[in-house]
């Protein structure tokens, strides 16, 4: 069994970044802050609805800028199901801040790994989101997609065996069930003209 659990053979879903927030556009650590998506963010999303064409099933965080990178990727008759357990790490007193910021209040941290006290209501982003991908696996097939945050995608990659590797917005990975085991499949940038549509997310019949 996988570092994420069991599965059923075959099962396949897209974890995918939102599009660029507004803070996104202004180098701010966001956490569990909810900002919206950006101008941009909502033009990334809009652009790249023909490369998820197939998508069956979506899932979103329930934060804003996940939840809107969702709504505007959904095919007709596609709703959109939230679940809180997508969502990204509390980054504490860390939010809305940027790095030179940080740099400057913190010295040394970011580069040493360190962050500061979690709050009580920190999210553990692995623990909470892995039975929340268990399920929607089980229901989504093949066709399904996750709209939700770099955090949980790092820590699935990780507990997966993967080395760390940039996300930017509207790109991730799928998760895919082998030999009853969870493993990481196709890396994917949907707003990369140059990469074919993809085959991380069922086409449709």
């Amino acid at each position: 069994m996988s570092a994420i659990g069991s599965c059923h053979d075959g099962a396949r879903v897209l974890l995918l970044r939102h599009g660029e927030s507004t803070w996104n556009a202004e180098g701010r650590w966001q956490g569990r802050a909810d900002p919206p998506l950006s101008a941009e963010g909502e033009r990334q999303a809009q652009d790249a609805v023909p490369r998820v064409a197939g998508v069956r099933a979506i899932w979103s965080s329930d934060l804003a800028r996940a939840r809107r990178t969702a709504e505007l990727l959904a095919p007709p008759g596609v709703n959109v199901r939230l679940d809180e357990r997508l969502g990204e790490r509390d980054v504490g007193a860390w939010a809305g801040l940027t790095r030179a910021e940080i740099d400057v209040r913190y010295p040394g941290w970011i580069a040493a790994g360190r962050r500061p006290a979690p709050r009580p209501q920190r999210i553990v982003v692995l623990p909470v989101g892995r039975p929340a991908l268990r399920a929607i696996t089980l229901l989504a097939g093949t066709g399904g997609l996750v709209v939700t945050h770099g955090g949980l995608i790092r820590a699935v990659g990780a507990a997966l065996g993967a080395s760390p590797w940039p996300i930017p917005n509207l790109s991730g990975v799928s998760l895919e069930c082998r030999e009853g085991g969870f493993a990481l499949g196709q890396r994917v940038s949907l707003l990369d003209p140059a990469e074919p549509i993809l085959d991380a997310v069922a086409q449709p019949d």
